[in-house]
């Protein structure tokens, strides 16, 4: 709305609290305007009872969120943000701290919620799961709800926490306010879309007619974001693993001078990665497609074939969802069989083993135009690397430990997206677009006298040269205990040097390692941990917090039940109450895993 800008002199405010103010008012409805109006009267009149009665007459609306790497929290306050501009009274919270017992007075939930492993909710989110499934439970015959789903639609079990969530709330009496809705990797549109008609069929509930969207006026706090990365310079890249070695690990340094971006140890960077221009001609070569036809690519953007082909169509990732599509344009029905029921480990396989260039020699599509076909692709997502650095300690530049890609399919070599465009494609000044994706389920403890445990077997230990260095660097006294595992001591010992560096000069009280190929019998991180169950176990009751980091599909697994037999047998509990142990380390955040 317009009104008579305030000046400094016509009020006792300061300066600041004008300019905010000031700004406040241009962006609010004459609706919006009459309720804060209402609300500060209440404040003058009665003090802060009537503000609560100006509060408590805004119809209410909580916003839960299940989230591991940021992603549903990103979206809960973008939707906070909205319905509090709309004039409800919001609450946000995360699935891992919301209190149960409100769940019955609850009326309007919104929930968004991502899948991760075999379709299970987030870690941090778990609790609340198993509560909604138990006996405990409350009936939800007055509640109104509607689920945002985010996932990946190259797993098996894509969205499944949000389907669960979804039907377990009908199940206990809640009304559906929209349908639920599932999104893939490029979740922004599909999320926007669900808000909007949310608080739309909320505002109709409750009376409030729900604002024309606007765009937030001022200087974003955040400059650099996953919506508008930073273009960070490479600084090194240099070969980690030794001569030797079955794999090719690399440690990448970027420059985030004049950036402004801070992070946290345990947050990730994210890459905007490009795809490999020989790849894109490979698939231009098996289409028979013309490099610069227009077409409009998954970013609704018009642009030349090949340009979005490089920059926003996913091309080494396949998915039941794209193979289904086009199974459409094939020119066989071959396709179609071996998306069959009886066919679900096949596809699995195939999927694992092949990018879309196979696909398209394997499948060629019959008379799809170009459109056709980039209308079935996915939108390029960023990836996302652990940080292995601290910005306390270097605040000008991100390091990453990078686990290069590469396969064979056929004779032929087949490459990742990000990891073999930093080791191939990127020279030292080249430039690669990035962003700060925080993650707060995996971070230090607060307290800096506290012990911490590391396990980090292979780049999975990235994280944990952040964590030294940050407690180097802020004189932490907090006792470090460090289990890696990899290969071979020969060549695959990553960081190996800092590790002894900080071992002799006392910040690194302990190091176990476990090389898994340098003897007949393969040993793990998990049997190192074993061997020093006693020790793992007192460092546990002193109160340290146990972080684990890498392979979710083998790795974490193993390590977890290393972790409950060591709890039993040391600590005299059934395996059931060693698991409850555990359970309650995670609740209080002294166990945090983040594995992929």
């Amino acid at each position: 709305m317009n009104g008579a800008k305030l000046e400094p002199g016509t009020s006792p405010l300061t300066a600041e609290q004008l300019q905010q103010l000031n700004h406040l008012v241009q962006t609010l409805s004459p609706q919006q305007a009459a309720w804060v109006s209402g609300y500060l009267a209440g404040l003058q009149q009665s003090g802060s009872g009537a503000a609560d009665t100006a509060a408590a007459n805004a119809p209410t609306l909580t916003v839960l969120y299940g989230s591991e790497t940021g992603n549903s929290e990103e979206v809960a306050r973008q939707l906070g943000e909205r319905a509090t501009a709309q004039g409800f009274a919001v609450q946000i919270a995360d699935m891992a701290e919301y209190k149960h017992n409100r769940l019955r007075q609850e009326k309007h939930l919104l929930a968004i919620v991502s899948t991760h492993g075999e379709g299970d909710p987030p870690e941090p989110a778990q609790e609340f799961f198993e509560f909604l499934s138990s006996k405990k439970a409350p009936r939800l015959d007055g509640l109104q709800f509607s689920v945002l789903a985010l996932g990946d639609a190259s797993y098996e079990h894509y969205c499944q926490a949000g389907k669960d969530l979804d039907s377990r709330l009908e199940a206990l009496g809640g009304q559906r306010l929209q349908p639920r809705v599932d999104c893939d990797v490029d979740y922004d549109d599909p999320a926007e879309n669900w808000i909007n008609g949310a608080l739309e069929t909320l505002g109709e509930v409750s009376g409030e007619p729900a604002p024309a969207a606007t765009e937030a006026a001022g200087t974003p706090s955040v400059l650099y974001t996953r919506k508008n990365p930073y273009p960070a310079a490479v600084l090194e890249n240099i070969v980690l693993s030794g001569r030797g070695s079955a794999k090719e690990v690399r440690h990448v340094e970027l420059s985030l001078a004049d950036s402004g971006l801070k992070w946290e140890p345990g947050d990730a960077l994210g890459i905007v990665p490009v795809n490999d221009p020989e790849l894109v001609d490979a698939l231009l070569a098996a289409l028979a497609f013309d490099a610069e036809t227009p077409v409009t690519s998954p970013r609704d953007e018009q642009v030349p074939l090949r340009q979005a082909l490089l920059n926003d169509c996913e091309l080494t990732t396949l998915t039941r969802p794209l193979i289904e599509q086009h199974a459409e344009l094939a020119a066989t029905d071959e396709l179609k069989t071996l998306l069959g029921d009886d066919q679900r480990e096949a596809l699995k396989q195939y999927m694992y083993g092949h990018q879309l260039i196979d696909l398209v020699r394997d499948y060629p599509p019959a008379k799809a135009s170009a459109q056709d076909f980039v209308s079935i692709l996915r939108r390029l997502p960023p990836r996302l690397y652990s940080i292995a650095s601290s910005w306390r300690a270097n605040p000008d530049e991100v390091h990453l430990t990078v686990d290069t890609v590469r396969f064979e399919v056929n004779g032929e070599y087949r490459h990742g997206v990000t990891s073999t465009l930093l080791a191939d494609r990127l020279a030292e000044d080249d430039t690669v677009s990035v962003y700060i994706d925080h993650n707060k389920n995996f971070k230090l403890p607060t307290d800096p006298d506290t012990p911490i445990i590391m396990i980090g077997p292979g780049t999975g230990v990235a994280p944990f040269r952040a964590f030294l260095q940050e407690r180097e660097e802020a004189g932490a006294s907090g006792r470090n205990w460090l289990f890696f595992g990899d290969q071979h001591f020969r060549c695959d010992f990553l960081y190996q040097t800092e590790w002894l560096r900080w071992r002799r000069a006392g910040l690194l009280n302990r190091i176990d390692v476990a090389f898994s190929r340098d003897q007949a019998d393969k040993i793990y991180v998990q049997h190192r941990l074993r061997e020093q169950a006693r020790d793992v176990y007192d460092w546990i009751e002193a109160g340290a917090h146990v972080y684990v980091c890498g392979d979710a599909e083998r790795m974490a697994p193993d390590v977890h039940q290393a972790l409950v037999d060591i709890i039993s047998e040391q600590g005299g509990l059934e395996s059931t109450q060693a698991e409850g142990y555990l359970k309650q380390l995670q609740k209080n955040r002294r166990y945090q895993r983040d594995v992929y």
